[in-house]
């Protein structure tokens, strides 16, 4: 009986040792890295929705169209994981604007080539899913919490099905 009692107890601080670990590794506050991290990601994905849905009414090709309301999911995931934290938004809802000069500044860039032709267009769209599988690589490295890896994983998942399609 003593053993059963003893084995039973130890099943539960197990169990519960296992639990409150993870419990507590998705309630410990975020690095500054990892703030850093999900504020540029969420104007990286409005970058790449904003620039999709340029190339959608310029071409009228439907793969630009799914891909840019792909986008906004990213962008909503990535919002979700901010609210979650306490971490204000400071992307623009206004289209082709951002707070980031950087990301300004590409927008402009990647437009300006985008508007020369449908092929241009289609690279420019590849260029877009590169620049966010090596960010998220990089932001992958700033942290250890499974919530925001989990993301990272879909999201680089979603800009490899980008680029073949």
């Amino acid at each position: 009986m003593k053993k059963v009692l003893f084995a039973t107890v130890l099943t539960l601080i197990m169990f519960s040792s296992c639990s409150n670990d993870n419990d507590n590794q998705n309630s410990t506050p975020l690095t500054q890295a990892e703030i850093d991290d999900l504020k540029f990601l969420r104007e990286e994905e409005k970058l790449a929705r904003d620039v999709y849905l340029f190339s959608f009414n310029k071409y009228q090709i439907s793969i630009f169209d799914n891909i840019s309301q792909s986008e906004q999911k990213h962008m909503n995931s990535v919002l979700n994981l901010m609210n979650k934290y306490g971490i204000q938004d400071s992307a623009s809802s206004e289209i082709g604007v951002f707070n980031n000069p950087d990301l300004q500044s590409l927008y402009t860039s990647l437009t300006t080539q985008s508007n020369i032709s449908l092929v241009e267009a289609l690279k420019v769209g590849a260029t877009i899913e590169d620049l966010d599988i090596n960010d998220i690589d990089d932001f992958i490295g700033n942290t250890t919490k499974s919530d925001l890896l989990n993301i990272y994983n879909n999201l680089t998942r979603g800009s490899k099905n980008h680029i073949r399609s």
